[in-house]
């Protein structure tokens, strides 16, 4: 059963902008599916098929030819000499919509596609399945916690029991899992991890030493929502700085991590420089650091940084599933250690957000928001806690308790 992905007006509407559409995204988030849908009974050809490969590869100048567009090329990656002939035809054609691809690796491709295809490609993120996708919603707007937002957001919501929440979050937004409650998820994200080195990592770096490679991993889920301190995690795994920076570099362009840089400006100079790191997947985050069951991991000691991540995570897929490459998020931090977990930047406006796992929200919560007052030249908007309370109340002026079920 196919199961709607907000992602689809994204692709409707750069495919009539673009000669080429690339989807990228983390293995197994469904972008074959998707496009698959989307395209309907247009020529499929997966590059994880060794004769279309070695064809692609040794034959590039024919391929499309034998393929001829319009044509939708999974695994696009394993191929990038493919990228100077789909050039060719769009200069020549001078039509939109001609080739829709794929991959999960953004690394190398990324460069080939800039050098061959700058201003003929729209490329998009896809990450698992937002709340709203699991909840079946046709609301695909960003997150921004304005009245606007929210006065739209209500006519299309519905909550989610804080049970729900925690089983969400343990067992992660892989569409496969979510569609197959009776898969086991022990085995699944086993298997994952596994593939994920075999195909992603293993091509792209001389990676050698893979347990260290997994306890890299690991670390970097134990850490998601803390600062970055590479200099730290590259001596717990017992690797050079410059190998866990290379490391590092890979879970992020693969998006399985996403790191989250600091607000700071000219007028802001005690803020820090450190970007905060987090993963895109709680399930994935969860198998790593061995929380079993979503019970568990409700009480333990982690059960902060997993709602975190899963909260920065669904606001980074509303940007993502609108078409927003680049989500226009913060975090502050300064020298007097204030901080505020989440500043979202629009129209020179900044709205900060703090996300507490509690269902008793109080202005306490939101003390840190004053600081962004005494900045020159910031303009502040309204802000919010998101957390686990069951109803959008305002705390204090414009600033609101936030449910989770409001992203």
């Amino acid at each position: 059963m196919y199961i709607k992905r907000h992602m689809e007006n994204s692709i409707a509407k750069v495919s009539k902008m673009f000669g080429a559409v690339l989807l990228t995204g983390p293995r197994q988030v469904g972008k074959t599916t998707l496009l698959k849908n989307f395209v309907g009974s247009m020529t499929y050809v997966t590059l994880d098929d060794p004769l279309l490969l070695q064809a692609a590869i040794n034959e590039p100048r024919t391929f499309f030819k034998d393929f001829p567009p319009p044509v939708f090329v999974d695994e696009i990656q394993y191929a990038p000499n493919l990228f100077p002939y789909i050039k060719i035809y769009i200069d020549k054609e001078k039509s939109k919509g001609q080739f829709f691809l794929s991959g999960s690796q953004q690394f190398q491709m990324m460069k080939n596609v800039s050098e061959s295809l700058a201003g003929r490609i729209g490329i998009l993120h896809l990450l698992g399945f937002s709340l709203r996708e699991i909840n079946g919603l046709e609301f695909n707007k960003p997150f921004l916690p304005n009245d606007e937002y929210f006065n739209a957001r209500r006519k299309d919501l519905i909550e989610t029991p804080y049970k729900d929440i925690w089983y969400i979050i343990h067992r992660g937004s892989m569409p496969e899992l979510v569609a197959n409650p009776d898969f086991d998820w022990q085995s699944y994200y086993a298997s994952y991890v596994k593939t994920y080195i075999e195909r992603d990592v293993r091509e792209l770096t001389q990676v050698g030493d893979e347990v260290k490679f997994i306890k890299f991993m690991t670390v970097i889920a134990a850490f998601s929502g803390q600062l970055l301190n590479l200099a730290s995690i590259s001596r717990e795994v017992g690797i050079s700085p410059p190998t866990a920076e290379r490391w590092l570099s890979i879970l992020k362009a693969s998006n399985i991590v996403y790191l989250l840089e600091p607000y700071h400006n000219n007028l802001t100079k005690r803020a820090i420089k450190t970007p905060k790191v987090y993963f895109l997947d709680t399930g994935l985050m969860a198998y790593l650091t061995r929380w079993p069951t979503p019970e568990t991991l409700q009480v333990g000691a982690q059960a902060g940084a997993f709602f975190e991540s899963f909260v920065i995570a669904e606001i980074i897929k509303s940007y993502y599933n609108a078409g927003i490459l680049e989500p226009p998020i913060y975090f502050y931090r300064d020298k007097e250690q204030n901080e505020i977990d989440l500043l979202i930047y629009e129209n020179g406006t900044l709205y900060p957000i703090e996300i507490k796992k509690h269902a008793d929200p109080s202005k306490s919560d939101i003390d840190a928001f004053a600081v962004l007052d005494k900045i020159p030249g910031i303009n502040r908007g309204p802000g919010g806690v998101v957390c686990m309370y069951d109803h959008l109340i305002t705390l204090e002026g414009e600033d609101k308790a936030i449910p989770v079920s409001y992203l």
